[in-house]
């Protein structure tokens, strides 16, 4: 099955959704969705598709790279002990990292994916989920 077949619904979604700048391209045999969102709701959206396509995202034939464009919402800092808080591709510690968040760095919680897990951007543009107890209002 082509990538672009398999990912039919999230392409269709991602284009009916409003992604800005919206590419879609194959390349080595992954599938990568790139563009911009206006808000976290419709990235959380899109996230839910691709699981519901490939559960926990075993498949690894897809990249998903739509960030908020103009995140809104509430700062937060980053409340490790001492440590760097992990940034994750997806709401889970099976995700992979995408980068880190310094200890009292301050981020803006852009949604909550659920009890445990919040979408962030850090002053540098970095995006992704991180484990919501180590946030605490700024």
């Amino acid at each position: 099955m082509a990538l672009q077949e398999k990912y039919k619904r999230l392409i269709d979604e991602a284009k009916s959704s409003g992604v800005s700048d919206l590419q879609i391209r194959e390349q080595n045999s992954v599938l990568y969705i790139d563009g911009s969102v206006s808000n976290a709701k419709v990235k959380d959206s899109l996230w839910a598709t691709y699981d519901e396509i490939d559960p926990d995202y075993r498949s690894g034939d897809l990249v998903l790279n739509v960030n908020v464009a103009t995140p809104a919402g509430s700062k937060a800092k980053v409340a490790t002990k001492s440590s760097n808080l992990n940034i994750r591709k997806g709401p889970g510690t099976d995700q992979p990292i995408v980068g880190k968040a310094a200890h009292d760095e301050l981020v803006t919680i852009l949604s909550n994916a659920n009890e445990q897990w919040s979408l962030i951007k850090t002053e540098n543009g970095e995006e992704g989920y991180v484990y919501s107890q180590y946030l605490e209002p700024a």
